[in-house]
C-alpha cells in the first residue's frame, strides 16, 4: 500500500517534502515519487496536483497532516477518498 506522507529535509529548520512512499518504508526511506514541498515556518506549499491525484486514484492514502495540507490547498477529493 502507498501513502502520501511528509519526509523531513531540513536539518536545523523543519522543511518537508510530500512524497508517495510504501507503507513498510521508514520515514526517511526511499520514496516512489516526490509530489510536493511544505515549509511550515514560512507557510509555503508547492504541490504537484496531477501527481497527487494520480496516486490518490490508484488508492494511496494521505496521512493526517498531508490530508490537512491538501484540504487547505483546495485539492478535490470527491469520489477518491472515502
Amino acid at each position: 500500500m502507498v501513502k502520501l506522507r511528509l519526509k523531513r529535509c531540513g536539518r536545523k529548520q523543519a522543511v518537508y517534502r510530500i512524497v508517495a512512499i510504501d507503507v513498510r518504508s521508514r520515514r526517511e526511506g526511499r520514496d516512489l515519487r516526490k509530489v510536493g514541498f511544505y515549509d511550515p515556518i514560512n507557510n509555503q506549499t508547492y504541490l504537484n496536483i496531477p501527481a497527487i491525484l494520480y496516486f490518490l486514484e490508484k488508492g494511496a492514502q494521505p496521512t493526517g497532516t498531508v490530508y490537512d495540507i491538501l484540504k487547505k490547498a483546495g485539492v478535490c477529493f470527491y469520489g477518491i477518498l472515502s
